[in-house]
C-alpha cells in the first residue's frame, strides 16, 4: 500500500469531532462487523511471511506475530457491513467465488515495503498485481456493496483490549477502503509485522529475491489491530 501512507500516518491521532461523531451514530443505528475478504496464500508464501515476522519481531519484540490468531492473507476487500447482513456477505462472496479458479494463479511476490508511522511502520510483502486480482476485486465491491455502512467504532473489530487497540486510522482505511485500496491504488501484499522505519528503511535497500506461490483458499476475517485477520468467520468455497 505504497499509496496508502496518508491514510495510515500517524496511527494514533484521532480523526475530529466530525468523524467521531459519524461513528458513534452509526453504532448506535446499527451493530456493524469490520471485514476482510481475503485469499488465503500457500505453504511457500506463508514460510515467507513467517520468516519476515521472527525477524522483524527480533528487531521490535513489541510488534505482533503471525499466528492462528493473525493470518498471513491477501486482502482484497476490507468494508463495514451491517452485521445481522454477514450471512448475505458469505453468499455473495460464494457468488464472486465462484465464477472464479484463484488456486490456479500463479503469483509473484516482488519486495518488501512499508507504512510510515514514525517512528515506527507497518511492513509487508507486495505481491504484484495481476488482472485476476483486480477482477476478483472489482467484483467483490459490487456484491458486498449493498451490504456496507460507511464508517464503524472499535467495537467492530476484533480486540482482545476492548477496542484500544483499534487504531483511528484503521478506521479511517476501512471506511474509505474502495477509494485509497482499489483500482489503480491497489496494492497486493502480505503484512508481516511492525518494526521501527530506520530497521525497515534497511531492510527495504537489501536485495528481494522474488518467488512465486498461488492462493489455496479465501476467506471472510473480522478485522483486528493494525488490519490483521484476527477471527475467520467464514472459508470460502473455491473452485477447484
Amino acid at each position: 500500500m505504497g499509496t496508502h501512507s496518508d491514510v495510515f500516518t500517524a496511527l494514533g491521532l484521532g480523526l475530529g469531532f466530525v468523524f467521531a461523531f459519524a461513528q458513534v451514530s452509526v453504532a448506535q443505528q446499527v451493530p456493524v462487523t469490520a471485514i476482510d475478504i481475503a485469499l488465503e496464500p500457500d505453504a511457500t508464501m506463508v514460510q515467507h511471511a513467517m520468516a519476515a515476522n521472527a525477524r522483524l519481531r527480533g528487531s521490535f519484540p513489541q510488534g505482533f506475530a503471525l499466528d492462528e490468531t493473525r493470518h498471513p492473507h491477501i486482502t482484497l476487500l476490507q468494508q463495514f457491513v451491517r452485521t445481522d447482513d454477514l450471512d448475505k456477505v458469505f453468499a455473495a462472496a460464494n457468488a464472486v467465488l465462484a465464477k472464479e479458479r484463484p488456486t490456479a494463479w500463479t503469483l509473484k511476490a516482488i519486495k518488501y515495503y512499508y507504512i510510515p508511522s514514525a517512528p515506527l511502520g507497518l511492513a509487508g510483502i507486495v505481491v504484484e498485481p495481476t488482472d485476476d486480482l483486480h477482477r476478483m476485486q472489482d467484483e467483490l465491491i459490487a456484491a458486498i456493496g449493498p451490504y456496507t455502512v460507511k464508517t464503524g467504532t472499535p467495537a467492530a473489530f476484533f480486540s482482545d483490549e476492548g477496542g484500544r487497540d483499534i487504531q483511528n486510522s484503521l478506521i479511517d482505511y476501512v471506511a474509505n477502503f474502495t477509494t485509497v485500496a482499489a483500482g489503480k491504488r491497489f496494492n497486493p501484499h502480505v503484512t508481516i509485522g511492525v518494526a521501527t522505519e530506520t530497521y525497515l528503511d534497511k531492510m527495504l535497500a537489501e536485495p528481494f529475491a522474488s518467488f512465486t506461490f498461488s492462493p489455496t483458499g479465501a476467506s471472510v476475517y473480522q478485522l483486528g489491530s493494525f488490519g490483521t485477520a484476527r477471527k475467520e468467520l467464514r472459508a470460502l468455497t473455491v473452485t477447484p
